[in-house]
């Protein structure tokens, strides 16, 4: 009972369930001023709802008057089933009910396409959007004689007042009432008669049989064509063997299989003669089946799109890139997981509408429990749109030093140079001070030589030239910053001061170069100087006898 076309719902849907998702960012925003709104808002006098008797048979609504049908038809109480037709209205002349429910099942079995119960209206007055009278609601369509009609609901007066749904009279005067045995549907004339006989959930047997039969059918016919289809574009295209349009191929071949699986299902089985009562129970499951298939196939776009730009990115060494396109992939995926969690609770008939509305309940609990959550979600779209580190920087970060591993929606991940990782909450990452040592340009070369004591003026001035040749003569030193000065005179040493910047941005590089400079000073120092000061201890013993000892810091 559910046709092809309605396998395209999340195109059909989308702004229905858009306005959901739009429902639920509202709520969250609003919820820091819950408790003011409940404050400042007065009071105003509630509307009241006007309230019926419930019905005995659940016929209020068009979903309920349609789930008590199939629900009479598959305990094969067609008297029953009669209460859900509007026969009064449809002819004077019918005498039994049953007869009709019977040949509205038959019809139904034969040649249908209904919507599934989940979509169809579950309020008192129906869907005042389909372009239709307020009385009446479509639930799908039939072939009779080649001829398709409309399955209508009409609204009705209940004895106690209030609205009851029954099928229309329109759609009862179109049901062939046949008085000889309607021709046998394809699996009818398939199946032995003992699997006709017996009877599961409301159904033949045989039809849970053929149903499961037609699912690996629709299946296996579905890889086929999708395969042959792949081969057939990579032997005509080849640059379809390489990435990334190898990628986009391949993260379409599964999803596409999963969807026209679910199409040939439903076809395959209505054209078979399935039971209206087992098709109705695997809708839900076949737009399921579909939903996946489109968000899979979005889940699978999105990891392709990001390989494909992280590479583009790593060859530009736009790292801060990088650092977006993971974020907007994490940002993607769930809101995908979102929006399927909200579609298939809706397809299953939960009212994810009213469930998300009762978060405005505990609005002021959820503030405060989510309080840490929003403060690192801010954080990380800081991180993300200041840049102060991208992934692959080495950075310091309050006490914590390391390499930029990972930069995620709630936190940071830090590989210390001990290969620990230290993970890092987005909220307090952001407010810290952050030293980011991926964007020097040069390093400094700032050596302080102590000269020893007795090195004359003259020595001291062989030692700075040959220090200040060496800088000038280093094509790795920066001229302009390069200088060599005598600055202190302290107890125990000459102060020479070196100051340069080493024009490079590699660690090891400039680790080299300063290595090279120092064994060049040291050079100077001892050959054209006294050498370096080096601490000593003295022990001064005085003459008078007294036996005072003292000691004194000179330097040799």
């Amino acid at each position: 009972m559910f046709s092809a076309r309605y396998c395209l719902t999340p195109l059909r849907y989308s702004l229905r369930y858009t306005s959901i998702l739009w429902l639920a960012l509202l709520l969250l925003c609003a919820i820091p001023t819950a408790s003011y709104a409940q404050e400042t808002v007065p009071d105003t006098a509630a509307v009241v709802a006007p309230e019926w008797p419930e019905d005995s048979l659940g016929r209020r609504t068009p979903r309920g008057a349609v789930t008590g049908f199939i629900k009479a038809v598959a305990d094969g109480d067609y008297t029953r089933a009669a209460f859900f037709l509007n026969l009064e209205a449809a002819s004077d002349t019918i005498q039994d009910g049953g007869v009709v429910a019977q040949a509205l099942q038959r019809m139904l079995d034969q040649r249908s396409k209904t919507v599934p119960r989940s979509w169809i209206s579950n309020e008192p007055d129906g869907d005042l959007e389909d372009n239709l009278p307020p009385n009446l609601e479509r639930v799908g369509t039939a072939t009779v004689n080649e001829e398709h009609i409309d399955i209508l609901l009409e609204k009705t007066e209940g004895p106690a007042g209030g609205p009851i749904w029954l099928v229309a009279a329109e759609t009862i005067r179109r049901v062939p009432l046949q008085e000889t045995v309607p021709d046998e549907t394809v699996i009818e004339k398939t199946l032995p008669g003992f699997l006709e006989e017996n009877r599961w959930g409301g159904a033949p047997a045989g039809h849970w049989l053929g149903m499961l039969l037609i699912a690996l059918a629709a299946y296996l016919l579905a890889w086929g064509i999708t395969s042959g289809l792949i081969l057939l574009i990579s032997y005509i295209w080849r640059r379809t063997r390489d990435e990334p349009t190898f990628g986009f191929i391949r993260a379409f071949s599964l999803p596409i299989r999963l969807y026209l699986a679910a199409l040939l299902l439903v076809y395959l089985s209505q054209r078979l003669g399935i039971s209206f009562v087992l098709r109705q129970r695997f809708s839900e499951l076949t737009i399921i089946v579909g939903l996946i298939a489109v968000l899979l196939l979005l889940w699978r776009l999105v990891d392709v799109i990001t390989k494909f730009s992280q590479r583009r990115l790593v060859e530009r060494s736009n790292m801060a890139g990088i650092s977006i396109v993971l974020f907007l992939r994490r940002g993607a995926k769930i809101a995908l997981v979102v929006f399927g969690a909200i579609f298939i609770l809706d397809t299953l008939g939960f009212d994810v509408t009213t469930g998300l509305a009762a978060l405005g309940i505990g609005g002021i609990a959820l503030a405060l429990g989510a309080q840490k959550t929003v403060e690192n979600f801010v954080g990380s779209v800081t991180l993300i749109a200041d840049q102060p580190i991208r992934v692959g920087d080495f950075c310091k970060v309050g006490d914590t030093s390391g390499t930029v591993e990972q930069i995620g929606m709630r936190s940071t991940r830090l590989r210390t140079t001990e290969r620990t990782i230290v993970t890092i909450p987005n909220g307090d990452f952001s407010s810290q001070k952050i030293e980011n040592f991926a964007h020097r340009d040069r390093f400094l070369f700032n050596p302080v030589l102590r000269l020893r004591y007795d090195t004359t003026p003259p020595q001291i001035q062989a030692v700075l030239r040959s220090l200040r040749e060496t800088l000038s003569a280093h094509p790795k030193i920066d001229k302009d910053s390069a200088r060599v000065r005598l600055t202190e005179i302290t107890a125990d040493a000459l102060k020479l001061e070196v100051f340069s910047y080493v024009l490079t941005n590699d660690f090891n590089e400039q680790l080299e170069i300063k290595e090279g400079l120092l064994l060049t000073m040291m050079d100077a120092v001892n050959t054209k100087g006294k050498g370096f000061a080096l601490p000593i201890q003295q022990l001064v013993v005085s003459k008078d006898g007294a036996g005072m000892d003292q000691k004194k810091e000179t330097s040799a």
